[in-house]
């Protein structure tokens, strides 16, 4: 008799201890948040934040795959000076597909990067031609202007 009584309470507990609380906030309200996973292990974060200035820094394969774009948010304007630099010519070097992508240079517009003065707090781009689709998603490249050097980035 002692035994089932021991039986069912455990049982009980065991149920309403598996229960989960309600979600805290529901898809499409104010608080609630999506989750972003850091792109750079801590130290890598915070080397391109010290020594160039730059966060956020990303690599995107565009609907056609015809260009990879490559964006990063300046937060020290001196130190990310070399970014935007229009004599540092720009790489996309992608060891998997064994190549090294340029910044195309268009006769009416020029070369497809911004290189206006950075500002802190704004986003800076620049698109790199992907003739025949070498670099592909999933990809880990390395971004190159003058002596910066991003690696290990991931192409979405």
């Amino acid at each position: 008799m002692l035994l089932a009584g021991v039986l069912a309470s455990s049982t009980l507990v065991m149920t309403v201890g598996a229960q989960s609380p309600a979600p805290t906030g529901q898809p499409g309200h104010a608080d609630a948040k999506r989750y972003q996973p850091d792109r750079f292990a801590g130290r890598a974060g915070k080397y391109y934040e010290l020594v160039w200035g730059v966060d956020s820094l990303a690599v995107k394969w565009t609907e056609s795959g015809e260009v990879v774009r490559f964006t990063y948010r300046v937060l020290d304007a001196d130190k990310a000076k070399t970014l935007n630099d229009k004599k540092a010519e720009p790489f996309l070097i992608d060891p998997r597909a064994q190549v090294k992508l340029v910044v195309p240079s268009l006769e009416k517009v020029g070369q497809l990067r911004q290189s206006s003065t950075p500002q802190a707090g704004k986003s800076y781009w620049m698109a790199f031609s992907n003739k025949g689709r070498l670099v592909k998603r999933g990809d880990r490249v390395s971004v190159v202007i003058g002596r910066f050097r991003a690696d290990g980035l991931v192409v979405d």
